[in-house]
This record gives structure tokens, C-alpha cells and sequence, in this order.
């Protein structure tokens, strides 16, 4: 589908059942309706270098796989692919007449006050909430299939695509983000290389597996119960990591809300369930692992500058890619680097 079928699909569509109000989420690879009981998700037809939803038959195929990867740990969430038709220029979710255009991952609908992000910003996220998260996280992680093959050293490559922004940020920002990106990719390198054989050691031990991929506390609910939701389904690469990565961008994502107390917490409670940092090295790792996760955020947000279609989106992502670089360098500090 494409956004003027979207729109009326939203505007005047059928659904399989009735909806007093419908709402849209765009992200830069879906479309999320809102309905009052349900939730229908969509995938534009994009191909990237990480992605292909290019053609009916790839996006059918990641909206089965989305809705077996989440049924891992959210049972009752994720329900059916139902198809989308098209006739005589109307457009139906379910149903079997017309032409078939597309399909879509039909959710059940929770309480988006419940949502972690929205939670930590009243100040509503307990100790106890999350101590029972890091249980969660921890059994998931467990019982998840471990990962025996993967190059290692693939978040070093990852950590230096930064490099490609520095020109845009080095004019947006200050010229003298380009030696600071610079100085933070020459300590990534440095330290990866180094602990080479810590990280084949970890992954001869079983602790790369097949985790969530993206978890923060946006995919989150707590309900009260922890209920993670919305995993990577459409690259296997950025799912099939180090547990500690995984761990590491949820922690980041609390120290960046201010809430590091929270992120240690986090952090302690898990590896007493799921002993994955046993020594100076593996906390250093972790460490390292967080400050990749705060480049990552400060890179999108420099995508999301320079595709900004307003000065004040722009300024906004701007002002969160200098938080998240920050971010980045404190970490990067705290590590002992040959």
C-alpha cells in the first residue's frame, strides 16, 4: 500500500469490527492504525540496505515472522495476518473479495499510559517494576536459541558508521564534532580489538543468542506485569547478539532519561538471574555496549535532522543527537583502553 491508500483506508475503510475512533502511527517502516480495540500494523513497501518489504510476498513473510518472534514473550499481543483488498476503490481489512493489495499484523490494544517511556516521565517506574522486568528479560534470555556463529567484531563496524555523519553535524552542531567522532571511533576500534577474545570466549559460552534486538522502554509495557513487545523480525543480524548489548540499550536508554539508579538496578537484578558480567572485563563491555547504543540513537537522530521537512523537528533531533553523543563519550571515557 502507499500513504493516499493508507489514508483512506484510515478515513473510510472496513475493519473486521467497529471502531468509534481510528488513529495513525507512522514510523519510517510502518503504518499503525489505532482502533479502539485493536491495533493493525502495515509495512511500507521499502527496501533498504537492512530491510526488504518490497514486494506482498516479503511482507507477508516478516508479518508471520513478526508475529512468531513476539509470541517468544508476548502471548496474547500479536493475533493474526489478515489480508487487506481492494474493490471497486474501497478498501477492506479482512474479508476474501476484491484484489488482494496487502496484509496486516492485527494486535491486541493496550493501554498506552502503561507504556514504560510514558511511565518513567510521571516518575511511576518502580524498583519493584524493575526488578520484575529484569526477571523477565533474564528467562527470555535463557530459554532463547544460542547463536554459535557471528563475527564479533560486527559492532565495531557498526559504531564507526557514525563517520558518515560527521560532515552534516560538524555544520549543524560545532566543526569540532568531527575530531570528537573521530576520537570516539579510535577508541571503539581500540577496545573492541582488544577484547577480540573476550568476545569469541562469550560466544563459545552460549551468550550471543536470539534476543529482542531493540529493547527500550518504549517497548515496554508494564501493566503491571513487564510486557515487552515489538522485536526486530525484519534482520536476523540485529537480533542474534551478545545478551550484554541487549541488556545495554535498555540500561542506556534509562541513564539518557536520567534514571541510572534505575539502570543499575536493572543491571545487578538481571545478572544475579543470568550471570553474564563475571568480572572488570565483562563490566567494561557492558559499558561499551551502552556507549554503541548511545551512537546508534545520536546517529538516527542526525538521519532524522537531515530529513526534517520543518526547523523545529530539525531542531529537535538535533538537540537529541548532541544528548546521545554526550552520552556516548561519557561511557567511552570509563573504559581502560590500551
Amino acid at each position: 500500500m502507499v500513504k493516499e491508500q493508507i489514508d483512506k483506508l484510515l478515513a473510510w475503510g472496513e475493519f473486521p469490527e467497529p471502531s468509534g475512533k481510528r488513529a495513525l502511527v507512522e514510523t519510517h517502516i510502518s503504518w499503525v492504525i489505532l482502533c479502539d480495540r485493536f491495533v493493525y500494523k502495515i509495512k511500507k513497501p521499502i527496501h533498504y540496505s537492512f530491510l526488504d518489504f518490497s514486494t506482498l510476498e516479503l511482507r507477508r513473510h516478516y508479518c508471520l515472522r513478526e508475529i512468531e518472534l513476539n509470541n517468544r514473550f508476548s502471548s496474547g499481543i500479536y493475533l493474526d495476518i489478515v489480508p487487506i483488498f481492494e474493490l471497486a476503490g474501497r478498501y477492506c481489512i479482512g474479508g476474501e473479495e476484491g484484489t488482494l493489495i496487502d496484509f496486516a499484523v492485527k494486535m491486541r490494544k493496550l493501554d498506552p499510559e502503561l507504556q514504560m517511556d510514558v511511565l518513567l516521565s510521571k516518575n511511576k517506574v518502580s524498583r519493584s517494576d524493575i526488578t520484575s522486568l529484569a526477571k523477565c528479560i533474564a528467562d527470555f534470555h535463557k530459554n532463547t536459541t544460542i547463536i554459535n556463529q557471528r563475527d564479533v567484531l560486527d559492532v565495531k563496524y557498526k559504531f564507526n558508521d557514525l563517520d558518515l555523519e560527521i560532515e552534516f553535524l560538524s555544520m549543524k552542531l560545532d566543526p569540532g564534532y568531527g575530531r570528537r567522532i573521530g576520537r570516539a571511533i579510535e577508541i571503539s576500534s581500540k577496545f573492541m580489538n582488544y577484547h577480540e577474545k573476550l568476545l569469541l570466549k562469550r560466544l563459545r559460552s552460549g551468550l550471543f543468542r536470539d534476543c529482542h534486538g531493540d529493547l527500550h522502554t518504549r517497548n515496554i509495557f508494564l501493566l503491571p506485569a513487564p510486557q515487552p513487545f515489538d522485536c526486530i523480525e525484519f534482520n536476523d543480524d540485529y537480533r542474534q547478539i551478545d545478551v550484554l548489548n541487549e541488556i545495554a540499550f535498555l540500561c542506556m536508554d534509562l541513564d539518557a532519561s536520567g534514571r541510572q539508579d534505575l539502570s543499575d538496578l536493572f543491571a545487578d537484578s538481571y545478572n544475579l538471574h543470568f550471570t553474564v558480567m563475571r568480572n572488570t572485563e565483562e563490566h567494561q563491555l557492558f559499558t561499551y555496549y551502552k556507549s554503541y547504543r548511545a551512537n546508534v540513537r545520536a546517529k538516527v537522530n542526525s538521519l532524522r535532522a537531515r530529513s526534517a521537512s520543518d526547523d523545529e523537528t530539525e531542531t529537535k533531533a538535533l538537540e537529541e543527537t548532541r544528548k546521545y553523543l554526550g552520552l556516548m563519550e561519557a561511557y567511552l571515557k570509563r573504559l581502560d583502553v590500551p
